[in-house]
């Protein structure tokens, strides 16, 4: 018999009927965008250097052997079936124990949630703490968070942020809009900038949470929640130092939900294993919610992580490791745009500071011809065979010449190659005048 030809059937379109308003709404990855166009140039046999997505090439940054062995272990004991939903409880023991050595915050097992990554952390707080029409605040450029307020019909309350502060938001600017807010989200080490919020800040920011809590539980109001995003927490660089809201202000904890988990920290984005730690109130609302999705992390994997967490000999071998082959390569960028700098081209960037991402400002629109981000972009992605993204890819409107360097994908020497081809670049636009 032969097959039911389907392959004329309709292709998307933004005026298709057949799919919701929000999905009709919704905008792709800008990042997977130019991503999937640097594959095809590679694919063609292109030698590009690819600052884009924020992965890593398991060539340059394989897994820890010890968590691979687990995972086969784990494999072969027959561990495929349905893990439960809120994790496995010896990953869920596990994180308690890695948060009360690591970052000396002793959660209950309650305020503890297993995920397939941080992702599902992410909107699993949204989905389980706005209601449509509320009010989320974010400062930008952050990551994906515009998109995820489009998701839960939420009113976004954006907060523009500048290099001079490391792109981070300070309280003065967030107070207008935290009183008819029901979510603020913070990232540190953040994406897409690399850069570390400071003690004081943070510290400034959580004290107004909390007295805006206070005064909200006399009215009878729902609380104003903070999510904070520190899935890159274990990579900072210098004399830069991570903090966590809990620590600073011990009395926003009730208010707090962390994101977290592996895929940073150990080069494992693709074993999709995460944890959402907070109030029992909120993490459970979030297990079920998450549990109608589906979004749980493989058991094999979960298992496997557990082990691995305790093994704090082989955790802090690798960490350090890790520490060193990120900053390598962060450094490589870092002395070769000081350069270009201090050589008097129109270039500014942030000193690596965490995560493995560096901010760097191309100050080229109004010059050869360049109107905007993009066409920055496309010049670098053409003439110096180098990939990177503008910052409107994170929620920032502005052509500002900012761009997200990301290094877990390539090597020292393929950075240090494509810098004096960037540098080619830039004389020549500069050479072409205005």
């Amino acid at each position: 018999m032969a097959p039911l030809d389907l392959t004329s059937l309709p292709r998307p379109s933004k005026d298709d009927a057949t799919v919701g308003t929000m999905a009709r709404g919704i905008v792709g990855s800008e990042i997977l965008r130019i991503a999937a166009e640097i594959r095809e140039r590679i694919a063609k046999g292109q030698k590009v250097c690819n600052l884009t997505v924020g992965d890593f090439n398991p060539r340059e940054f394989p897994i820890p052997d010890p968590l691979r062995e687990h995972i086969t272990a784990a494999l072969q004991a027959g561990e495929t079936n349905y893990p439960p939903s809120d994790g496995v409880l010896e990953l869920r023991q596990a994180v308690q124990r890695f948060y009360e050595r690591s970052l000396g915050l002793k959660y209950p097992l309650e305020g503890i949630v297993i995920a397939g990554g941080a992702r599902p952390i992410i909107y699993g707080t949204y989905r389980s703490v706005l209601d449509a029409g509320e009010t989320v605040v974010y400062p930008v450029p952050s990551w994906n968070n515009n998109h995820y307020a489009h998701m839960l019909d939420a009113k976004s309350a954006v907060v523009v942020t500048d290099a001079a502060r490391g792109f981070m938001p300070t309280v003065e600017q967030l107070a207008p809009h935290l009183g008819a807010a029901r979510l603020l989200c913070l990232c540190s080490p953040l994406n897409p900038t690399g850069t570390m919020i400071e003690p004081d800040a943070l510290g400034a920011i959580c004290e107004r949470v909390v007295a805006e809590n206070r005064e909200r539980e006399k009215q009878g109001r729902k609380p104003l929640i903070l999510m904070y995003d520190q899935i890159y927490w274990v990579l900072s660089f210098g004399a830069a130092r991570h903090v966590t809201p809990v620590s600073l202000v011990p009395e926003v904890a009730p208010y707090t939900v962390f994101v977290d988990g592996i895929s940073k920290a150990f080069a494992a984005t693709g074993l999709r294993v995460g944890w959402g730690v907070g109030p029992p109130t909120i993490i459970a609302r979030m297990r079920d919610v998450l549990g109608h999705v589906g979004a749980w992390a493989p058991k094999a994997e979960q298992v496997a992580v557990a082990r691995y967490l305790d093994d704090t000999a082989a955790t802090e071998t690798f960490l350090k490791g890790m520490r060193k082959s990120v900053e390598a390569r962060l450094e490589a960028l870092h002395k070769g745009l000081t350069r270009m700098r201090e050589a008097g081209l129109p270039v500014q960037h942030i000193a690596p500071q965490g995560a493995i991402y560096l901010s760097v400002r191309f100050d080229l629109v109004g010059k050869g011809g360049l109107r905007s981000n993009n066409d920055i972009r496309k010049l670098l992605l053409e003439k110096a065979n180098l990939g990177v993204v503008p910052f409107q890819a994170f929620g920032l409107d502005a052509d500002t010449g900012w761009f997200r360097l990301s290094v877990g994908a390539t090597s020292v020497k393929e950075i240090e190659e494509a810098l004096p081809r960037v540098e080619a670049a830039l004389r020549e636009v500069l050479s072409s005048g205005a």
